[in-house]
């Protein structure tokens, strides 16, 4: 997973972001903030970390929409006393107590930590993306796409949404879904006897009930139908065991 740290600086750089991002900006006071940026009508363009900063908050975003997150951004600036640009900085994480200059990740403290330093980290072998599957922990490019409404994925549960923070784009939709509407698809861990791969259908009864996604052995993440997940399903031939998360 390649990250490009974009650092943001102007006088309102705070309030600017607060219009457009599902989370509180002014939660940087405590460290990491996990956010996104939806459409109006709700889905996802990019999930994103908000990092405190001297004179600036830095933004961390997957490499590969970076380029259209700061386009995005840019749109929105309009008279807003705001400058984006790279900020030439790396991406560096670990498990367990984070280091004098890190943070804590928000979304679940088995992710450890993350931390932004000029030089690129060396060698890594940590699994994470067992990690993420063990922990329920969606990811931009695998559960996280286009077609996806955040609370469908546990944006609520990785502290990635602020229901009382006031507007932002896509907020009304995301708010009915929280306050009016039962969730009849969304993420889950399934598991079967033998390996899974992603992009595996799943069905029930013969009927499309959602798709394996990440995956770490014989455990995954699936995007899942619940009601026709309910009464039994399989994906390559074998019969899966499912949790909504």
């Amino acid at each position: 997973m390649r990250r490009e740290i974009l650092k943001i600086t102007g006088d309102d750089r705070e309030h600017f972001l607060q219009g457009l991002v599902t989370n509180d900006v002014t939660r940087l006071k405590d460290g990491l903030v996990y956010t996104a940026m939806l459409t109006p009508q709700g889905k996802y363009i990019a999930d994103f970390f908000l990092v405190p900063a001297e004179g600036a908050i830095l933004l961390d975003v997957d490499a590969q929409l970076a380029a259209m997150l700061s386009q995005r951004l840019t749109m929105y600036k309009l008279r807003s006393k705001v400058a984006i640009e790279a900020a030439g900085l790396h991406m560096h994480r670990g498990l367990g107590a984070h280091p004098d200059d890190g943070f804590a990740d928000p979304r679940h403290a088995g992710l450890g930590w993350r931390a932004y330093r000029t030089e690129p980290q060396g060698e890594d072998e940590t699994d994470w993306t067992a990690l993420r599957v063990s922990l329920g922990v969606p990811e931009t490019g695998a559960e996280l796409g286009p077609d996806t409404f955040i609370l469908e994925v546990g944006f609520e549960r990785l502290h990635g949404v602020d229901f009382k923070k006031g507007c932002y784009v896509g907020q009304e939709v995301t708010a009915r879904m929280k306050h009016k509407t039962e969730l009849r698809k969304g993420l889950a861990r399934v598991q079967a006897d033998g390996p899974l791969s992603p992009g595996d259908e799943i069905l029930s009864d013969g009927k499309p009930a959602g798709t394996v996604l990440s995956v770490a052995g014989n455990t995954a993440l699936a995007y899942l139908r619940y009601e026709r997940a309910e009464k039994g399903i399989e994906a390559g031939g074998q019969a899966l065991r499912f949790e909504r998360l």
